[in-house]
């Protein structure tokens, strides 16, 4: 093989099969799909664990030990850098100021963890789900206060449809 011939034949953008095209095309009649059997039916999917009739490696292997994936907590991580960057001093940081600032979105988490990346110089009174030890000292430190609250779920949208008058 010559350098010159590294390229040649190599395509960015490969034209996909037409299948069922006529016989002159080579993939006509049964489009490359044989005569019959269910891989040769309409809707047709293959199982990403389908191994050709033998038994699938997932059931050879033997199970043990116990997973409490269910009952794993997920918790939003929010480091000291940024409510250092996103809050003034005395403020009160919550669920509800963390989402207004962008620091919390969604609702897929069983609550809010502070982690001490980073230092705080303000104030701040910080209610939270979770704190690490080094976020409550720098916080402490700062002249702050942490408060560990319960996580509710939807609370805030509660809270805010009960607010608004109907």
């Amino acid at each position: 093989m010559q350098i010159h011939d590294v390229q040649q034949g190599i395509h960015k953008n490969k034209k996909r099969k037409r299948v069922g095209r006529g016989i002159g095309s080579g993939h006509g009649k049964t489009s490359s799909k044989g005569h019959k059997g269910h891989s040769s039916r309409q809707g047709f999917k293959l199982s990403p664990i389908f191994e050709g009739g033998q038994m699938p490696l997932a059931r050879r292997v033997p199970k043990r030990g116990f997973f409490n994936g269910a009952f794993k907590k997920h918790y939003v991580i929010v480091n000291l850098t940024e409510l250092e960057a996103k809050f003034e001093g005395g403020a009160v940081v919550d669920e509800k100021a963390l989402r207004d600032k962008g620091l919390v979105k969604g609702h897929e988490f069983d609550g809010i963890k502070i982690l001490g990346d980073g230092a705080v110089t303000k104030p701040l009174e910080v209610r939270a789900t979770k704190f690490s030890e080094s976020a409550a000292q720098k916080i402490a430190a700062a002249g702050g206060k942490t408060v560990a609250v319960p996580y509710a779920p939807h609370a805030i949208h509660a809270r805010a449809k009960a607010a608004t008058p109907s």
